[in-house]
Order: structure tokens, then sequence, then C-alpha cells
């Protein structure tokens, strides 16, 4: 019994050992509790991940020893005693297997004391240690995470505490030594914390891209050349497109560099950035390999990559000349506000005459913002209680204050600004009031006071000087503040009214963004930019109508009877006469129809146009057509391109600029074009369903949204039009679609108009105008082009798909011989079978036929017995289901996706349009077998097949792998039911159907 005894006590102490030494690591690990109060429960150490890195530590200073710089908390106190040397590990979860992998060495014992930590961390003493990173891939991941300011470095509990207290912990001080930085040359002092990864484990790289892309860019002859020079002289400008990390996110911003500000744009034409600091701001920067450097703003940094290295070395060296500049001016007023739309907590701060919007405090106090808001431009009301609204030209800020005493400090601070910004006259403030006039109508400078009457813009001096050399009979120039006289009532609601916002939207109706001025524009590029807006007009908004002279004087009179200011600027800058000469006594002036009419503003218009010549509507002549040969990929609303497969973009266009898509696709070359005002791209894919990803993602976006994928399939033109009806002159821009046998016009508001083409359409050119005069039966649509290319391609494919209408049997399609013998067979002698498609059949005999049928279809001899006919319908179930595919698996997510609609009105209609889609052949097809099987279910007394029997038969041949949807089965149910009403023709009319065989 005593022997047993004594092996019952091994086996329980070898069964707690590993327990015991668990607990034993554990509580080296930790100091030892305070043995008046001790916890219920120790909480274990998870070290923060900046601990890991490899660096090696001193003797602690002498403030440190005695327990200065520690975070004070009061949940747990830890006294500390002299151990010897002891090995410990550092992992976020404590453990006898893991407590060989990280050590640390400890030498000299330290003084006793006391050391405060959080319930969430528990840090040890102070004593001389030295850290080393393990050679391990998740310890060099762990380490790395330091610099991805989207990765936690340590628990929420003490994030707060660490940003908000001004005494650093032990630790803190202990890793935050200076360390030298060496970039290309030079050497910045950074703290160890911010020290940049030296082995980074793999480097970023941009998304791959998905399609190949020939661009052919227009550069033109003439003084626009010279604008895309520079538009800032500053030596240390710079600007290019950049794949651009910051943390693990990823995008591709157009940066710019001013000498003082760093700025990130999404798009060019944006008004508002992404990021913003000061250079002043920047802590580090590092060169690196494929077109790479980084960026440090103390914790974060920004990492980005060049399409070239001549492009990062520019952006090198100018950044390098910003070193040592003034730094940013110290906020007057800031904190906290929440702002709406997005609804989100932004730390916000007045500097000079800007107001700075960070994402969080942590932000402001490296200067790392989100966009800086000029006060020249902006103007400021209370909304609320608590909220009050920034007003700026391009954007309106919403905000909300925690307090009523909060925002009294916001609004008074911020009128400060803005007052001490602005010039003091009752014409300009008036002005002023209108958002878009706070801004140079030409080069976007704050506060213009200056005004062209006759364009209705406001202007800068700067651009005043440039329209007073084009003339008084081009440009009629007054200022704000000298000519009172000049500012009449009507005029001056003109331009409240109107003003920069109407004149931009026709003068500078497509101004490419390479050749917009700025403020700092020197005065040749000024003057070129503001001849070739004004006096050449190659930028306008042409009306539809500029071609024929006698119908822009007609529609000037009738526009001026109603409140459309906007069209009849469009007309004036088109070239309509205000004066008009006529033989006819009864036909008044535009001037004399608008006072008729009761219209006030329209007459002032006219009298300050009334003996203004013309712009000389110079057309862009190309010298030449450069073709690039790129990589692209989409991205939103953008279309990204580089000069390799995975390299970083080199240029991006705006999806909301184009104005035509047309599918090219024939055979196996897989094209589509996609046109712009200044680029003509042509899309290669290696298939036909990378072509329709790419296709349908930029039609969705130029047409709104206001369409589905499926009505889309099977469109090989969409271009935005000018069309007016009949012998009406009242214009309206649309989008149009084309597809087989009809057009769609899809409003800005959202209806769809659909035109069926069929043999009585006419269709005529009239190119000198880039306008088709489409005839249809019951009406005349007058469509007019941007471009004369959209122009020639949409009347080739409207002759197309005329001329197919006239030709029934290609419009239609064909069946194949061996299904119609096949069922013309089943039809004259099966309809009574009994279980016609359900029997089998003999196989051998099945495949006989099938032989037969495939060498022969019209010379084989089909029997007439009952036997027969079901081995008949057994060889027409084969032959669909090897050697006819009904309907593409291209195809079928959308039939799938209208089977699931609820409605079965909409599912219906659905089909009608997918079935449209289909090829001609397998539209013919289907729509006999369909016909055909709609006969067999009316006799299904005698042959019990039933449309729900025909439809879990035949699904399989229609969707092969997707048969067991329930969804689908239903789907072939209704094909078979309603076969009248899907599969034929109905023109609608006012008072009828008319069914078209």
């Amino acid at each position: 019994m005593c022997v047993r005894g004594n092996e019952f006590l091994l086996i329980l102490m070898f069964s707690f050992l590993p327990f015991l030494v668990a607990k034993l690591v554990h509580y080296t690990y930790l100091p030892q509790m305070s043995l008046s109060d001790p916890p219920d429960i120790i909480p274990v150490p998870k070290p923060r991940s900046r601990y890991l890195i490899g660096v090696g530590v001193g003797q602690p200073s002498s403030k440190e020893r005695n327990g200065v710089g520690q975070s004070p908390c009061p949940d747990v106190k830890a006294d500390t005693q002299t151990k010897s040397k002891v090995e410990t590990d550092i992992k976020h979860e404590v453990s006898v297997d893991a407590s060989f992998r990280l050590r640390r060495s400890i030498s000299s014992p330290p003084d006793p004391q006391d050391v405060k930590t959080s319930c969430s961390e528990t840090v040890r003493s102070p004593r001389p240690l030295s850290m080393y990173i393990s050679s391990s891939p998740d310890a060099e991941r762990t380490a790395d995470s330091v610099f991805f300011d989207d990765c936690p470095m340590t628990p929420d509990s003490l994030s707060n505490d660490h940003h908000d207290s001004d005494k650093a912990s032990f630790i803190d001080q202990a890793i935050d030594v200076q360390t030298e930085v060496r970039t290309n040359g030079e050497i910045h002092q950074v703290p160890k914390s911010q020290k940049p990864p030296n082995k980074p484990n793999k480097p970023n790289k941009p998304r791959a891209a998905t399609i190949r892309v020939s661009r052919k860019k227009q550069t033109l002859t003439g003084p626009r050349q010279k604008s895309n020079a520079s538009h800032s002289e500053c030596a240390v400008a710079q600007s290019s497109w950049l794949d651009v990390w910051k943390g693990r996110k990823h995008n591709v911003l157009w940066v710019t560099l001013d000498g003082h500000l760093m700025s990130m744009w999404k798009k060019r034409t944006d008004k508002f950035t992404e990021y913003v600091f000061h250079v002043a701001s920047i802590t580090s920067i590092r060169e690196q390999d494929q077109g790479r450097f980084s960026i440090y703003l103390q914790k974060k940094h920004f990492e980005f990559m060049a399409h070239s290295d001549a492009v990062r070395e520019g952006w090198l060296n100018s950044l390098y000349a910003t070193r040592g500049r003034e730094p940013i001016t110290p906020p007057k007023q800031h904190g906290s506000l929440i702002m709406k739309d997005p609804r989100k907590k932004v730390y916000t701060a007045i500097r000079g005459h800007y107001l700075w919007i960070y994402s969080s405090k942590e932000d402001f106090n490296i200067g790392l913002g989100m966009m800086c808001v000029s006060m020249n431009i902006a103007s400021v009301k209370a909304t609320g209680r608590h909220s009050f609204s920034l007003i700026t030209p391009y954007r309106t800020f919403n905000f909300s204050a925690d307090s009523a005493k909060e925002l009294g400090v916001w609004l008074e601070s911020l009128n400060e600004v803005i007052r001490s910004a602005l010039s003091y006259s009752e014409v300009a403030l008036r002005l002023w009031s209108s958002p878009c006039n706070k801004v140079c109508a030409d080069c976007g400078a704050a506060n213009p006071e200056w005004a062209s009457v006759n364009l209705l813009v406001v202007i800068c001096e700067a651009c005043a000087g440039a329209h007073r050399s084009m003339g008084s009979n081009r440009s009629k120039v007054r200022g704000l503040k000298l000519d009172n006289k000049v500012w009449t009532e009507p005029l001056i609601q003109l331009f409240l009214l109107h003003g920069n916002k109407a004149a931009s939207s026709i003068w500078g109706h497509n101004i490419p963004p390479t050749e917009q001025i700025s403020p700092v524009a020197s005065p040749d590029q000024r003057m070129e930019f503001i001849l070739a807006k004004y006096h050449k007009g190659l930028y306008r908004k042409a009306h539809p109508l500029s071609a024929n002279q006698k119908l822009l004087d007609q529609r000037l009179r009738e526009v001026v009877c109603g409140p459309n200011v906007e069209e009849t600027l469009s007309l004036l800058c088109s070239g309509a006469r205000v004066s008009c000469i006529s033989t006819d006594p009864k036909l008044q002036s535009a001037i004399s129809v608008a006072e008729s009419a009761g219209q006030g503003l329209q007459a002032e218009l006219l009298r300050q146009n009334e003996f203004v010549e013309a712009p000389d509507f110079e057309q862009m002549i190309p010298a030449e057509e450069q073709i690039e040969e790129l990589h692209g990929k989409l991205d939103e609303e953008r279309f990204l391109f580089s000069q390799e497969n995975e390299s970083a973009a080199c240029d991006v266009l705006d999806l909301k600029e184009v104005i035509s898509v047309f599918d090219y696709s024939a055979g196996q070359t897989h094209e589509f074009e996609v046109l712009s005002l200044t680029d003509r791209l042509i899309c290669r894919a290696d298939g036909r369903d990378a072509l329709l990803n790419h296709m349908l993602h930029i039609m969705k976006i130029v047409l709104a949204g206001a369409v589905v994928d499926e009505d889309l399939l099977g469109v090989c033109a969409v271009s935005r039009v000018s069309i007016r009806e009949g012998a009406a002159l009242q214009c309206a821009e649309v989008w149009c679609t084309l597809q087989d046998g009809e057009m769609s016009i899809h409003s800005t508001q959202g209806s769809t108009d659909t035109v069926i083409l069929d043999s009585q359409t006419r269709c005529h050119l009239q190119q000198s105008e880039n306008c088709i005069l489409l005839e249809l039966p019951d009406r005349t649509l007058h469509m007019q082009f941007e471009l004369e290319h959209s122009c020639l391609w949409w009347h080739k494919l409207l002759m197309r798909a005329v001329s197919s209408t006239t030709d029934g049997q290609k419009l239609a399609g064909s069946v194949p011989c061996s299904i119609d013998r096949c069922i013309s067979h089943i039809t004259q002698y099966g309809l009574k079978v009994e279980g016609l498609y359900r029997r089998c059949g003999v196989a051998l005999q099945i495949s006989k036929l099938v032989e037969a049928l495939s060498v022969s279809p019209r010379g084989t001899v089909l029997e007439t017995d009952e036997l027969s006919v079901v081995d008949i319908s057994g060889a027409l179930k084969q032959i669909l289901r090897q050697s006819f595919e009904l309907i593409p698996n291209t195809h079928k997510q959308h039939w799938l996706k209208a089977a699931g609609l609820s409605n079965e009105k909409q599912r219906l209609q659905m089909y009608r349009k997918l079935l449209k889609q289909l090829p001609p052949d397998n539209r013919a097809t289907l729509t006999a077998l369909c016909g055909h099987l709609h006969v067999v279910q009316m006799h299904c007394q005698e042959n019990r097949m039933t449309a729900h029997n025909l439809a879990v038969i035949f699904v399989v041949t229609l969707f092969q792998e997707l048969a067991m949807n329930a969804a689908l089965v239903q789907l072939t149910k209704e094909l078979i039911v309603y076969h009248p009403e899907i599969f034929m023709n109905r023109v609608e009319t006012k008072r009828e159907i008319i069914t078209v065989f």
C-alpha cells in the first residue's frame, strides 16, 4: 500500500509539473503582487508590438531609476525585487512552449521601486535590458506593423493614455532614442519608434492591369500646346499621378507640391484633397527602388510609387529643396467638431486664412490634414442650436459643436478671419454672396473685383487685363468697386442667380485639366488661355443649332420669352444675333420679345450683348496623333493607365468625361472604343467575358446608374447626344444606346424611350453639322453629336441595323435543320403519344438517328409509329444538349437573376429583353423549341405532358449545371406557357397592340 501510495504521489506530482513550470515562468515575468491585498486574478501581460523592435538599450537614466516619467494608474501596484539573471518570454500569450522563442537578457539589478501599470497591460520594472527581434516571419510582421497606422500598436485602454499623457512611460523613453536614417546622402534624425523597417516583408505593389489599351491622344497646333507648362514657377513645384499607400490602404492620387503644402487629390479637377500636410511636418524622407519613396510624419508615413525613376528623382529633389521652410502658422482656434455628410468626428483648426480639417487630434498633432478650406472664398452661417454651415463655391460643409458656447466661439473666429480677407464694397459683397462668384471664373483666384458684364463672368484683376486686350467688342470689363452706375439691379440679379456658374458651364464646358490655369499663371499663359476660351471658343458648349444661323436666331426669340437664361447665354456664345436684320416688319428683335414677355433678366443680358461680336469658333486642329500602348484597370469611376502590367499609374481618366463607347468585337477579336473630348481609347481583352465586364462597368458609370446589366446586354454603342424632335427647336441632352433592332433614349430624369428600327426607318447623315436625321413612321429625330467620329460610327451602325430588319432571315436567325426536322415530325405525329418526352426510347436507335440527322437532316427517313416518335424525341433532346448551347454561359446569370424577380409582369418583361440579347440563331431555335413545347402541353390530357413536366425535362437542356435551381424550372415553365407573350414582337400604339409575325 505504501509503495502504491508513493507511486500515486509521483504520478500526481508529474501531472502537475507542467502547470507548476508555467506558473513559475508566469510569476518570474510578472512583478510580485502586494501581499496586503492579493488579487484573485493576475492579468496576463500583452506587450506592445513596438517592444519587439530590435534595439539595444543601455543603463536607465537617473530619472528613470527614480520612477520619473512613469504613467500613473491606480488599479495595480507591483513591488519589484532584486533578482538574478532570468530569461523570460515576451509574447502576446505566455506559455511553456512559447517561452524559448524570444528572450531578453536582464543584467544588473535595479533599485527597488514601485511601478504603476494599467490593468490591461503589465510592464516590467525598469532594468538594463537588450531586446532582440526574432528572425521568424511572424515577428518581422509584428515589427513592421508599427509603421502601418491601420494596425493597433497598443490595446485600446492604453492608446488614449499614450496620446493624452504628457509623461511617457519608462519603456517609451527607453525605446524612443534617436536613430540616424541616411537618405540620398542626407542624414535625418528620427526616433527609433518611428524608424522605418530595414527589411520590409514584401514591397507594396499596384493592382495588376486587366485590359490592354491603345490611347490616341491629340496634340494641337498653336498656343494651346504651351498651356501644358507648369502652372507654378516655384522652383520646388511638382505634380504627377502616384500610387500611394497609407498603411495598408492603396490608392492612385494626383499629388502636388507647391513648396509649402503637399496635397493629394482623387481627381485632377477636385477642389478638396484626400490628404494635405505642410512640408515642415515631414520628419524623414526615404528613397527606395523601383520608383518608390517614403515620407514620414512622426508616427505615420506614406509610401509613394512613380511610374519611372525620373519622376521619382524629380519628387525627391523637390522635397529635399523644401527642407528648412518656415513652419506652418500656429492655430488661432482649434477643437473637435462633428462633420455631417458623411457624419464623423473631426478635429479642426484655423490657421491663417484657412480652416484645416483633420480626421483626429493625433493627425492634428503630427500635421496630417484631410483638407484645408480657404476662408477667402467661404461664408459661414448658423443653422441650428449647435450647428453651422461653411459655404464655398464647390461644397457646403455642415458642422455641429458640443454646446452653444462653443458654437459662438467658432462663429466669431470664422467670421473674423473672413472679414479680414474681404474688401468692402456693396456691389462686391452682394455678388460674392453667391458662392460661385467668390472665385475668378478663369483662374480661380479668391475675391475677384472685376467682371465682364456681357460674358457674365466675375474675374480677378490679372484676368481683367487679358479681357481688356480682347477689346470691348468682345468683353466689357467693369469694376465691382469703381463703376457703380453700371451695376443696375437687374444686372446684379443676373450675376447673383447665374453669373460664374452658368458662364462656366457654357464657356468652359470642356476645358482639359492640363490646360486650366491657376492664380499663379504667367501673363502669357493667362492671355493664351483667355483668348482660346472666349475669342476662339475652343472650350465652349456649342448649341445644337449652331450650324444653322436662321434656326439659331429663331430659337433665341423663343427662349427669351421664358426664364431660361442659361440657354440664352449658350445661343449668344454660339453666334445668335441680338439685332436681327430682316425685311419682315412684323419680326421683332429678341430684346423687344423679352420686354414684351416681362423677362427683365433676359432683356438685360441681351442689351449687354447687343453690339458684341461672336467668337471666331476655331476648331481644334490636330497636329498629330500620338499612340501609346498602355495597360488599364478600372477603379470605381476612374480608368487607371500604367506602362507595365504591375507598374504605378502614369495617367488617369475620369469615366464621367466619357462621351461615347463602341463595341468593335468581331470573331476572335474582342475590343471596344472609349471616346472623351481629348482621348480615344481602343481597349482589347483576351475573351468576350472580360471585354463585357469592362464595357458594362463604363456604360453604367456614364449612364449614371439608370440601367441594369440586363438592359446593356447586346449594346454596341452608347453616346451623349443633343436630340430634338420634329420641327421643334428645343433640344435635350440625352444618352442613346443601340441594340439589335432598337435604340433606347435615356433622359437625365431617368425615363427611357425605345425606338424600334424597322424597314420603314430612314437614316440621313448631315456630316457638316455632326447630325443624323432619323425618320420614323410616326416621328422625326435630330441627333447631334459632339464629335464627328461618334456621328460617323452611329450612322454606320444605324444603317446596318435598318438594313438587317429588311432581311428577315438575317434578323430572325435560322433553326438548325436537324432540330427543325425533329420538331416538325413530332408536332405532326406525336402530340397524342403518352409520356412523349418522359420516355427514354432505345439508346442504340437514338444514336443512329442523331448521326443520320447530322449527316443528312432532310434525307433521313423518320418513322411515324409510337415507338419511333419516342426515339425521335430522345434524339431531339440529345442534339440540343450535346451540339447546341441555346443560352450561352455569359447570359445564364442574367436569366437566373430575372427568374428571381417576385413580380410576374416584371419577369416576363425581363425575359423579352434577355431574349433580344441572344445570338440570332439561338433566339430562333429557342423560339421554335418553346413554341413546340407550348403546343405539346396544350394536348396534356392525351400525352400527360404538362408544362411543369416539360420544364423539369428541358431545364437541363437550357441551363445545364444550374438545372437544380427551382427558380429556373419555373422560368422554363413560363417560357412554355407564356410563349405568345414572350416570343412574339409586340408594337404598342396609342389605341391598339399589333402583333408582328
